[in-house]
């Protein structure tokens, strides 16, 4: 089978570096796990070619999908990993699929469904336990949250409130505010993160911040591992930092069997999907955030702890085939350093 891979930040030489060290870290890591494989991955024009692997790399120019649209159907299959901002993984997806290859991913109706968290919530609200979340138009914010802004000036509202895009990948653009200047500086914000018309608002919850690693055959899901997440709350802004794999809560299995229902839930998740999500201690409940219908960073480590190739399994799931036994032997580190991933075995 010849395999296209192929990785956007990195490709395509983002500025932000903690984004472009997430993206690079994941590619390298599919790239040792197909090595078995007729594997090419894209770079960017006058990069070094990835000299630790068998894959072959490929010098693109101009525009990523241009390039996907005339080339192809040179390969058997694609695995594409993108940010879900404006479209973007479904749009690649969707033009990957329109010339009759194999996505060895989602189909792009779940990455569409998956990538605006009001379709998302919509989709899960009566299935699974996810936060409340409402759709909030840029132009009638003020208007329509009057009532709530009075209570924020006369000091009222007890509740803080997380704004974020619809459309948002990581932390990028997520504010929690808990006054009328922190509503509009966060609504002014997260119009430089999307290009919808609107922003979504939700009830900001204390917790632990993690997510479920899963393979899915677009039938059944399984969970692999609970992770957790290292983010901060700094001014108003939520900033992701890394993580440990695995994560041992009381919660855990809760956390897990809440994330496979609601992969399930939705039709056209395959292969390798993230759940992020809040375990609330206080409450005892675990609440869906939102779903990755891609590669997520926790790759990176997750494949240097269980019992079989990470990489394969995520052909083989897209093949209707999940692995029967799941084990993790130990637990591994990784955190940003600058412009690099580093991964770390403590165990």
């Amino acid at each position: 089978m010849k395999i296209l891979v192929f990785e956007f930040a990195t490709l395509n030489k983002l500025e932000d570096s903690s984004i472009t060290a997430e993206g690079s870290a994941m590619l390298q890591a599919l790239l040792e796990d197909l090595d078995e494989f007729k594997t090419y991955n894209l770079i960017p024009n006058g990069s070094e070619t990835i000299k630790s692997f068998k894959s072959n790399s490929i010098s693109i120019t101009g525009d990523l999908k241009d390039w996907i649209r005339s080339n192809i159907n040179q390969f058997d299959a694609c695995i594409p990993i993108a940010p879900e901002e404006n479209n973007l993984l479904y749009d690649l997806t969707r033009i990957i699929e329109e010339q009759d290859v194999e996505v060895i991913g989602s189909n792009s109706n779940a990455v569409k469904k998956t990538t605006n968290k009001c379709d998302t919530y919509n989709a899960l609200k009566n299935k699974v336990s996810i936060i409340k979340t409402e759709k909030v138009y840029f132009e009638d914010s003020i208007k329509k949250f009057k009532e709530q802004i009075d209570k924020f000036n006369t000091g009222l509202h007890k509740q803080s409130q997380v704004l974020k895009p619809a459309d948002g990948v990581s932390c990028s653009g997520v504010n929690v505010i808990n006054s009328f200047n922190e509503f509009i500086a966060a609504k002014d914000q997260i119009k430089m993160h999307t290009q919808l018309p609107y922003f979504i608002l939700q009830d900001y919850i204390s917790g632990v911040n993690v997510s479920v690693s899963l393979l899915s055959n677009g039938e059944t899901a399984i969970p692999l591992s609970l992770n957790l997440q290292d983010v901060s709350l700094k001014s108003g802004e939520i900033k992701y930092h890394g993580g440990k794999v695995p994560f041992e809560h009381r919660l855990s299995d809760v956390a897990m069997e809440t994330a496979k229902n609601a992969v399930e839930s939705i039709d056209g998740l395959i292969g390798y999907v993230g759940v992020d999500m809040i375990i609330d201690d206080e409450k005892n409940n675990v609440y869906v955030v939102e779903i990755n219908s891609r590669v997520t960073t926790p790759y990176v480590a997750l494949r240097k702890l269980l019992n079989f190739n990470l990489g394969e399994a995520i052909i083989n799931s897209v093949h209707g085939e999940l692995p029967t036994e799941i084990e993790l032997n130990g637990q591994v580190h990784f955190y940003k350093e600058g412009k690099t991933l580093r991964v770390s075995v403590l165990k």
